[in-house]
């Protein structure tokens, strides 16, 4: 497995792998080798290579999308065949009545302008999760967290409304109560195919629940997504430890773009985008501020390892009845 790291400036990008990058503060450095299992047999230059974009959203949504858009066309000039955007790539307001203000719906201007970028890149996109005004919105009054999928042509291939709703206090990191605002999704989505592997789409909070990714690998998905925006308390303590037990216990690659830095007065996020392969290892990240990090993935690994330690021919579902169920 080959992955990439983007980090604050060297001056190796132009000798290894992209002259003329122009993006500030960036250049990609190669993972270094890990030991493995099981031996490689393709080139790792055959394998698909996906791009995580790691931004600063804040409530100037024209300004977010130049930074975006800017990250998606080098991906694409990086020759990723698809790019994941994080949560609230759109917009990340100071209140819930802000939030409903700035959101719109799918058919809008915003998702317009990602289905031209998405054409003229000829790359996939992972949008991770936009304010999206329902048809529903005229009787509610909220919007959805819906995590959409473009596919080179610009086509909406998949939506996922995100299904578990971040109503939290944490200590030192201030209250989020998303359902202020937002309705839960009413059901999961199935896996997409994409050019790198077969997508199981999620949202932030809803890392949190095995039993959510569980269902999308039984579904058949080989690719976990979480783009998010964790918080600055929560991210130290349980960021990279659940995105490799959900790679580890799903035996799937894990791909979470994420939200870092300060948005506004009010809100701060804790970045560290990655990827992480199915034995749990981090193949790649991104350092700290707005940037790419890039990995290649191997389904071919990915279909061995499941192979070799066989967890879902050794699952006992009869004693699991209950999982799910709150506790008493």
């Amino acid at each position: 497995m080959l992955g990439f790291i983007i980090r604050p400036p060297h001056q190796l990008l132009s000798l290894l792998l992209c002259p003329g990058l122009r993006i500030p503060r960036l250049s990609v450095l190669c993972a270094q080798p890990r030991l493995r299992a099981m031996a490689v047999s393709s080139s790792s230059w055959e394998l698909p290579l996906v791009a995580v974009c790691q931004v600063t959203s804040t409530p100037d949504k024209e300004q977010n999308f130049l930074t975006c858009a800017e990250l998606i066309r080098e991906a694409a000039r990086l020759g990723a065949c698809l790019a994941f955007l994080p949560e609230a790539f759109d917009f990340i307001a100071r209140n819930p009545e802000e939030t409903l203000h700035l959101s719109e719906p799918l058919g809008g201007n915003l998702l317009g302008e990602y289905t031209q970028l998405a054409r003229d890149c000829g790359l996939w996109l992972s949008l991770g999760g936009f304010h999206e005004r329902g048809q529903d919105w005229e009787q509610t009054q909220k919007i959805y967290n819906c995590h959409v999928i473009l596919n080179n042509k610009g086509s909406v291939v998949a939506t996922y409304r995100k299904t578990h709703l971040c109503d939290v206090e944490i200590p030192g990191q201030g209250p989020m109560h998303e359902s202020n605002s937002t309705i839960p999704g009413p059901s999961l989505e199935s896996p997409i195919s994409t050019p790198a592997g077969k997508i199981g789409l999620a949202i932030c909070y809803d890392m949190r629940f095995p039993e959510l990714s569980l269902a999308l690998v039984q579904a058949g998905a080989e690719i976990l997504t979480y783009p998010s925006a964790f918080g600055s308390v929560t991210g130290p303590a349980h960021w990279e430890v659940l995105l490799r037990a959900r790679a580890i216990e799903s035996q799937c690659y894990v791909v979470a773009a994420a939200q870092c830095g300060r948005h506004h007065e009010k809100r701060a996020s804790y970045g560290h985008s990655m990827v992480v392969d199915p034995w749990g290892t981090v193949v790649a990240r991104c350092s700290e501020g707005p940037g790419l990090c890039l990995a290649r993935i191997d389904l071919n690994y990915l279909r061995r390892l499941r192979q070799h330690l066989p967890v879902f021919q050794h699952r006992r579902p009869e004693l699991y009845g209950h999982l799910g169920h709150p506790l008493s």
